[in-house]
């Protein structure tokens, strides 16, 4: 006989969609029980029996299966056949040579007979049909059964040869009778335990009744194992070693000795119970325990076990820092360790104001973008001081692979949690200051987006239930401050910078420096370096030539370098013995630092036709950008050097434009663009540059040129242009403007639209700086150019003067080093 097989798919299949009559035929079966929903093949030989069938397929293919008591009984009696059996449906019928019949049969439901109607041809008999109890609500003791029913299932697999696919079918029963029915189906019984199984009425009795049995048999079964292992006559060492240490854990039961396995499963219940985990967590960890418990110390999944809830544990479910609520502490706090960035600071004391009404609120999730130097990083440690939270810190620059944040599954080897919940670990607390630096340096490639992956962790609708790979369990990622850092913001995703509050942070003026090297940067060289401060002294005017001519950036780090260097030589005198106290001037600068570095930049010595002074945005600050434009006789060609951008090309294209649409109003020759070819040049040309904003400074130089009236030396200028001569707006006006009054220009050319950027420039560099606002291009023209007459009076009147002054400076003039080619594109 084959193995059985069962068709089990759910409540909806049920004895009450097959009228079941009162009268059926009885085929008496000899070595087994028959279960509901159980499908089997059947041999039948027996004369009776095949009568049996036939009048079962004669009328609705219906018969009543039930066991004898006496298998090797050839013509039983109705007292030798048990009264309980299975209405069965014949699903097919085959003759065989010899005579016999082969039926397949499925269950149905359960039966028991009243009375015996005939015994011969065949059995017929009346049967009442049996209502089982229903278990509406399954209950915690039940599911409890019903799951340690299957895991018993699970472990006698591995020691008895029964079909795998019980274990698929069991795992899709919830049903406790139909559990109950398909183990005992499987675990074959003697005829008097089956049937004693299928006597029982009761769900809930019969499963237990089954757990019973189960038990047993796992018994039966480890000692079968253990004594067929037993009769091998040659053992591995490694087999050998095993058995040696189960007996000795035996024996250390039998003595009373503590176990292992047992204190380290005690243990980690503890800590389950002590980590308090939200619901469906602390369900999961009981789970992988009990799991734990039933695998083998020394297998490999049990060590993936271990460390998974190792993992769980350890992750601050629950533990939180106190946040400092006193607002006026917290910004003393901020002042100590940065000077300026007003809107930063701001920013967090609201946010303490606003968690000191409301106790509770999502962490805000900003973004500092800024120059190098500025001091991204160390603002996020300060803040965290000053909130009195833990700080955390982890660089995205270079990071290719999604699993970086979100981990790896289990299944993979050597899997691990992603940077978010290691860092969680690392802080010890679910609400701290979580630094997420470089984040416009992610990158991409076949193994996933990790920005994409970052969405869900920095959106305040999402993060509150966080998934990670590994830990496949939800984790509120809602209390966190998340700070993001970059250096520019067009690299970051949209979608992804939608969901930060970006803060700018602009570079520095030299007055800043100033006044941060002192309160900052030489403390803190001096306690580096080991010079007391009554061995070394360094003048503001030495700080501010440091800042001017040793240093060319937006940040900070390069004029710390530099004091370091002071700091390195000060700290040498002193160690060979010189106790006089060190003053550093400007006028020694260079005996402790060298020859300058950079040479300011200055304004042009005279008037000039065809050459204008533009302003530009790097990420390292402000430049000034000279832009020349010539006139040469031929046929109509534009030339454009200097390595530009493809926008800066459009606007030197857009000015030629413009002069060719306006050239009657400003004096020029109608035709001028057939006669002449125009080559506009931007100076620096191993510098790549681009962006709208040089616009209005090559059409006054172009104009200039065509008009032959000089360009004002003393004006800068910055601003897009249009086809009708419209001024637009610009970004980077403050790093501008400090590039101007490096070079000693004063007055700017500006769009009117960017006057509302005035509050983000110092009052004292507004104070220095005269402002002209712009409409139009007519608007530009009649401040940048100067008239024919004017300029050719104080060019020759001036003639003799400029070359006396030339020779005067160049034999002043210290000697120019070259400078350092930074390939930085230019922005608007």
């Amino acid at each position: 006989m084959t193995e059985p097989q069962w068709n089990v798919e759910g409540p909806e299949l049920k004895s009450t969609q097959v009228e079941v009559p009162e009268v059926l035929p009885l085929l008496p079966i000899r070595d087994i029980v028959i279960y509901p929903y159980m499908m089997l093949p059947l041999f039948v030989g027996r004369d009776v029996s095949i009568r049996a069938v036939e009048e079962s397929l004669s009328r609705d293919r219906l018969i009543f299966l039930v066991a004898q008591k006496n298998s090797a009984e050839d013509n039983p009696t109705a007292s030798e056949i048990y009264r309980v059996g299975t209405v069965a449906s014949i699903m097919r019928m085959l003759k065989l040579a010899d005579g016999r019949v082969k039926i397949l049969v499925q269950g149905l439901s359960k039966g028991e007979v009243e009375s015996y109607l005939r015994e011969r041809p065949f059995f017929e008999v009346k049967i009442r049909k049996v209502q089982e109890t229903a278990v509406p609500d399954i209950s915690i003791e039940v599911e409890a059964l019903m799951r340690n029913v299957k895991e018993k299932i699970e472990q006698i697999l591995n020691l008895k040869n029964l079909p795998p696919e019980i274990v698929m079918v069991t795992d899709n029963i919830s049903d406790p009778g139909v559990l109950a029915d398909l183990v005992a189906s499987n675990l074959r019984l003697k005829i008097e335990e089956s049937q004693g199984v299928l006597e029982i009425f009761d769900p809930v009795k019969r499963l237990q009744k089954v757990n019973d049995l189960l038990s047993r048999e796992l018994e039966l079964s480890t000692v079968q194992a253990r004594i067929q292992n037993q009769a091998k006559e040659e053992l591995s060492k490694t087999q050998r070693d095993y058995f040696l240490r189960e007996q000795l854990k035996q024996i250390q039961q039998e003595l009373g000795e503590g176990d292992e396995r047992a204190e380290e499963i005690n243990e980690l219940k503890k800590q389950i119970e002590k980590a308090r985990m939200p619901l469906d967590v602390k369900r999961e960890a009981e789970k992988q325990l009990r799991r734990l418990e039933q695998m083998h110390p020394e297998s490999s999944e049990a060590s993936l076990v271990r460390t998974y809830l190792d993992w769980l544990v350890d992750l601050p479910w629950s533990r939180k820092t106190r946040d400092n609520r006193n607002i006026s502490k917290a910004r003393v706090v901020l002042d100590e360790d940065h000077y300026d960035l007003e809107k930063v600071k701001e920013r967090i004391v609201e946010y303490l104001a606003v968690n000191k009404l409301r106790r509770k609120i999502r962490g805000p999730i900003l973004c500092f973008v800024g120059p190098p130097g500025v001091g991204k990083t160390s603002l996020g440690r300060s803040i965290a001081r000053s909130l009195g939270r833990n700080f955390v810190r982890i660089s995205l620059g270079g990071i290719r692979d999604e699993a970086e944040i979100r981990g790896h599954r289990r299944t993979y080897v050597g899997a691990l949690p992603g940077r978010i919940i290691q860092g969680i670990k690392q802080a010890g607390s679910n609400n701290p200051v979580f630094m997420l630096d470089e984040i416009d340096k992610v990158g991409t490639d076949f193994r996933g987006d990790p920005s994409a992956a970052l969405l869900e962790v920095l959106d305040p609708e999402q993060n509150h239930a966080f998934s990670d790979h590994y830990l496949n369990v939800p984790f509120d990622l809602s209390n966190v401050l998340f700070i993001c850092t970059a250096n520019l913001l067009d690299p970051v995703p949209p979608a992804l910078a939608d969901r930060m509050e970006v803060i700018q942070l602009s570079g520095y003026t030299n007055e800043e420096k100033l006044e941060i090297a002192r309160k900052f940067l030489v403390p803190r060289q001096q306690g580096d370096n080991g010079t007391p401060p009554k061995r070394l002294e360094i003048s503001n005017d030495a700080l501010l030539r440091i800042i001017g001519q040793y240093t060319k950036e937006a940040g900070l780090r390069n004029l710390e370098r530099e004091i370091a260097a002071i700091c390195r030589k000060v700290a040498r005198k002193i160690a060979e013995g010189k106790k006089e106290l060190t003053r550093v001037t400007r006028a020694n600068l260079h005996l402790f630092l060298g020859p300058p570095k950079f040479l300011p930049e200055t304004e042009q010595e005279q008037h000039e036709t065809g050459v204008a002074t533009g302003l530009a945005w790097t990420s390292a600050g402000g430049e000034l950008l000279y832009i020349e434009a010539s006139l040469s006789r031929g046929r109509g060609n534009l030339t454009l050097t200097g390595q530009l951008g493809e926008v800066m090309k459009e606007s030197a294209q857009a000015a030629v434009s413009y002069a060719r649409s306006h050239a009657r109003s400003l004096g020029i020759e109608q035709d001028f663009y057939q006669k002449l070819d125009i080559h506009i040049h931007v100076p620096a040309g191993a510098i790549p540059k681009d962006g709208p904003s040089a616009g209005i400074t090559m059409a006054t130089a172009l104009i200039s040129a065509l008009t032959k009236r000089p360009v004002s030396r003393d004006v800068a200028m910055t601003g897009e242009i249009t086809l009708r001569g419209r001024v637009l707006p610009v970004g980077g006006l403050k790093e501008k403007c400090l590039a101007a009054l490096r070079a000693g220009i004063k007055t700017l050319l500006v769009p009117e639209k960017n006057e509302k950027d005035l509050e983000e420039i110092p009052k004292y560099l507004r104070r220095k700086i005269k402002f002209t606002w712009v409409k139009n291009m007519s608007d530009v023209l009649q401040v940048a150019l100067l008239p024919k007459r004017k300029a050719q009076t104080i060019l020759v009147s001036g003639t003799k003067s400029v070359r006396t002054k030339k020779k005067r400076r160049a034999r002043n003039r210290p000697l120019e080093k070259p400078r350092r080619e930074r390939v930085i594109s230019l922005r608007a």
